[in-house]
């Protein structure tokens, strides 16, 4: 009887085979149940803020008085969802907003789940909620095989408690759009291409910001010299949105009309950027200020000056004893002791362990102390604070990791930032970075390192989105 090339003469190694398969299945299940968890816990929270919370309080300024019904689910964009997926695409070249500016497949998924008889308002929320955690799975299942469980659990935990995750659940595209990115992500990181190709273009006929993917791919394959095959995924992913903008031609004889159609959305500016400008002055000097064009309201700048500062001083106010070397990771709470051999500082080495302890504790109640002015400049500025975070600050955190991500996530982050600042404008650019999952699993990263920090950071989450949650049920902007 002959073996073959891989059987073993004795069975260790098909115990250890069977060892090694079964460990990984059980990692599998913990990542699913860890997904699944995240994900019903944060929605619970969007829940009760929506069902339980918002009916309760008055009509805001501008807003509703939300009833306890699916209808708390539709707002915003979701109309234009509806109005596809009941009657079909419209569109004149008159300069208003028509509903060609959203793409096709998600009206087409609730379609199809409205074939079972529910109304648009339940499929809508089913399949938005359903690919959100079909999302959060597989990206755990990614962060883990290229980072580590650890690195894992805190990428799923922020893109599941991000404040904007409430467009996972309200129905919107961010569940399909991230579910089919991550896929495609995934599938070319593990050279799978022709799977990457197939997901990329689902993603390109679900949103538009789909094309990043095309871009990366291309890069990705030039930079590391992969083989001609790694080029097909740049191609094949642009086959969704070329099929909607053929269907656009055929249709209302205009193969750009999506595109024509968002300068409804986007006022004219003066410059490139002046939404940016906009957002800098109204963080540090008040939205009223910047309404009336002079100083109307003198107490926000000296507030925002008085954090800055204070931020400042936190920050220069470093104990002789603390590490020159790390002094970002000294004011993170979340101390970690020197390994060995102990450090050879002129005053920490003479130090006695009181002493000691004391510096430790310093470093955390200074790193509370960033956390304290953090959410003070929050409360002072608002949402525009978030958004410039989101999108700059996320660009910034994406370049900090990039020797720490993989290539393909840095890659696609950077286009689909740069997809983002294209117009110059601001609407909508928070939301639409949220559904970059690079910037999730750079996020990750960080709290996996800092875990205290990560902790503040989902309770911060949290708070912002029972916010969000309230006033998006009550038809006020979110994002």
């Amino acid at each position: 009887m002959h073996r073959l090339p891989n059987q073993k003469r004795t069975t260790g190694g098909c115990i250890t085979e069977s060892v090694g398969l079964a460990s990984g299945k059980g990692i599998y299940v913990n990542g699913v149940i860890f997904a699944t968890v995240m994900w019903l816990l944060s929605r619970m929270v969007i829940a009760i803020a929506m069902l339980g919370i918002a009916p309760l309080l008055p009509a805001p300024p501008g807003g509703i008085q939300p009833t306890v019904s699916w209808d708390v689910f539709s707002a915003w964009d979701s109309y234009f969802y509806q109005a596809i997926t009941l009657s079909g695409y419209d569109y004149v070249n008159d300069g208003q907003g028509h509903n060609v500016a959203f793409f096709p497949l998600f009206p087409l998924f609730v379609r199809a789940v409205m074939s079972g008889g529910l109304p648009f308002n339940v499929a809508g929320t089913v399949v938005n909620n359903l690919a959100f955690w079909g999302a959060l799975t597989l990206l755990y299942a990614w962060v883990q095989e290229s980072h580590g469980q650890k690195v894992a659990r805190w990428t799923t935990a922020v893109l599941a408690w991000c404040p904007f995750s409430l467009f996972g659940t309200v129905i919107y595209t961010e569940g399909l759009f991230l579910l089919l990115s991550t896929a495609a992500l995934r599938a070319y990181d593990r050279k799978h291409y022709g799977w990457s190709g197939l997901w990329g273009g689902l993603a390109s006929a679900t949103r538009l910001p789909g094309i990043a993917l095309s871009g990366a791919f291309w890069l990705v394959a030039w930079r590391e010299k992969r083989p001609a095959i790694a080029y097909l995924p740049s191609l094949a992913t642009a086959w969704g949105l070329g099929l909607y903008s053929l269907y656009c031609g055929i249709r209302f004889g205009d193969m750009l009309a999506f595109l024509r159609v968002q300068q409804a959305w986007q006022p004219e500016q003066a410059f490139y950027g002046q939404g940016w400008l906009k957002m800098l002055v109204q963080i540090s000097a008040g939205t009223a200020n910047w309404n009336r064009g002079w100083l109307h309201d003198p107490w926000h700048p000296l507030i925002f000056v008085t954090i800055c500062a204070l931020g400042y001083l936190l920050w220069r106010s470093r104990s002789p004893g603390e590490n020159s070397q790390s002094r970002a990771e000294d004011c993170i709470p979340h101390y970690t002791p020197h390994p060995t051999p102990p450090i050879r500082h002129p005053v920490l080495h003479t130090l006695q362990p009181s002493s000691r302890s004391h510096l430790k504790r310093l470093c955390v109640d200074k790193g509370y102390g960033f956390y304290l002015l953090g959410i003070l400049l929050w409360l002072l500025a608002g949402d525009p604070l978030i958004n410039m975070i989101m999108v700059w600050g996320g660009g910034y955190l994406l370049v900090r990791q990039r020797t720490k991500l993989r290539p393909v996530a840095v890659t696609y982050g950077l286009c689909s930032l740069a997809v983002i600042l294209s117009p110059g404008r601001t609407i909508s650019a928070e939301r639409h970075a949220y559904g970059i999952v690079s910037l999730a699993i750079a996020l990750g990263l960080l709290l996996a390192r800092y875990p205290r920090c990560g902790w503040a950071t989902l309770l911060f989450f949290t708070l912002v989105l029972l916010s969000f949650a309230v006033r998006f049920s009550q038809h006020l902007w979110v994002a």
